[in-house]
């Protein structure tokens, strides 16, 4: 018999229904059946009947280097906070990136996420290897990985942000970026590893670069993300740059469309709320980022009603300390509870409940990327589940058992299986040791610090 895995647990939400005693079974990293009441025999059975089963979570939005710089900059805001880190990151090399990237994957694993994308945009020069350790450390952990190319090129010295220390030429630019698409680049359905293109942002690339870097993008089939609409001072330097607001410029260089998500979103205008819907442009919303910074609160109510693909993202944990893509649902929801009630609009307050953040977080994010086969838990889908238990001191007795999920977000999945493979199972990463990680992660961030 093919190797097979049988899950059943006390509620299964499939994406689109719930299902009281659901089961799935995979077979060869897929879905092939999904049901209630008796089930075909499989390999390996898993009996989570006190658990609620969801698809696996999905992170749209990451800079996983960051677990080695936690804690840095606590009150700035964005721009106050880069100009304190620049000079840190300008130090990393692809050990300080592979001991991070272990700490960030196992914290997102350990929290429900199955796939991760993970926006990489500091290359110091002469410290090769980085992309190569973060490619490495999620398939070693088993993790489904979306790592993005990412590049800065406009120094302070040509009037962006970032320092000169940490910018490269444009050429090496898309000529590493392209190496790296046809090395690492699997568009196959069912794939663990597939490339985007990500130049950082508008403060820290040149326009020329987002139109380079959106013709090779599309050349190769790859999709396309960067920052963008972040916060008011983004907006003040594109209007006094180019004289065009951030989404504005996005669309005069190519980068709209189905190929594209942007991190952020937080200050758009009601046009460029339809304009991104209509070009069905994801946005990954990263909720305790953008609380964490004091950027604002994404429209994600206006967004969604508009027809707007919006997943969620844990951000670097440099500006939020921790990768729990469960929690972050938790904070969608009360973040766009809290924005509708200062603007007194009711009808926003109840456009993001319980259930359309968990599709945030599934569905919406596996859109952002791509994932036509990932998101929900239906036949011929990727085998990524997450389970969550509901007998436990915080959630047992609920009434609503998936909203008291997202309303008290556990600090770990109870079961994680990607691509039909088990790599959580009673809280415990299976794929490497925690407690080691733990002592990597705090003498690698004090060696970086010093």
């Amino acid at each position: 018999m093919t190797a097979s895995l049988l899950v059943r647990a006390g509620l299964l939400y499939t994406g689109h229904r719930e299902i009281e005693g659901g089961w799935v079974l995979a077979r060869d990293g897929m879905i092939s059946e999904v049901g209630s009441g008796d089930a075909p025999p499989a390999s390996e059975v898993i009996d989570a009947s006190n658990c609620v089963a969801v698809p696996g979570l999905v992170n749209a939005h990451d800079h996983m280097y960051q677990w080695a710089t936690r804690g840095y900059a606590p009150d700035g805001t964005l721009f106050e906070w880069l100009r304190a880190l620049y000079p840190v990151w300008a130090r990393i090399d692809a050990d300080i990136v592979r001991v991070a990237a272990r700490a960030a994957i196992s914290r997102l694993l350990l929290s429900g996420c199955t796939l991760s994308t993970d926006h990489h945009y500091v290359f110091p020069r002469g410290r090769p290897g980085i992309f190569d350790a973060l490619v490495d450390t999620a398939r070693e952990l088993g993790l489904r990985f979306h790592p993005c190319r990412g590049s800065m090129s406009l120094g302070e010295s040509k009037g962006g942000l970032p320092p000169d220390s940490v910018v490269e030429d444009e050429d090496a630019i898309l000529a590493d970026t392209e190496a790296t698409i046809k090395r690492y680049h699997d568009p196959e359905p069912g794939s663990m590893c597939r490339v985007a293109v990500a130049p950082c942002s508008p403060f820290s690339v040149t326009p020329e670069l987002m139109k380079e870097s959106a013709s090779l993008a599309r050349r190769h089939g790859v999709r396309l993300h960067t920052h963008l609409a972040e916060t008011l001072d983004e907006q003040r330097f594109c209007l006094e740059r180019f004289g065009r607001r951030p989404l504005e410029l996005m669309e005069d260089v190519g980068w709209t469309g189905e190929d594209v998500w942007y991190a952020h979103g937080v200050h758009l205008n009601d046009a460029e709320v339809d304009r991104i819907a209509e070009a069905r442009t994801g946005i990954a919303h990263c909720p305790s980022s953008n609380m964490r910074l004091g950027a604002g609160a994404c429209r994600v109510a206006d967004l969604v009603g508009a027809g707007a693909r919006v997943g969620l993202g844990v951000d670097g944990s440099a500006s939020n300390e921790d990768a729990n893509i469960a929690v972050e649902i938790h904070q969608a929801i009360y973040l766009a509870r809290a924005r509708a009630a200062m603007l007194g609009d009711e009808t926003a307050r109840r456009g993001l409940d319980a259930r359309g953040a968990w599709g945030l977080a599934t569905k919406g994010g596996a859109e952002c990327l791509g994932r036509e086969d990932c998101g929900t838990l239906e036949v011929g889908k990727c085998a990524d589940i997450a389970l969550f238990r509901v007998d436990d001191l915080a959630h047992a007795g609920v009434a609503d058992r998936l909203a008291g999920l997202a309303l008290a977000p556990p600090s770990r999945a109870a079961i994680v299986i990607v691509n039909g493979r088990v790599v959580v199972f009673d809280g415990r990463l299976l794929t490497a040791d925690e407690d080691e990680i733990a002592r990597e992660i705090a003498a690698t961030s004090a060696r970086l610090a010093g």
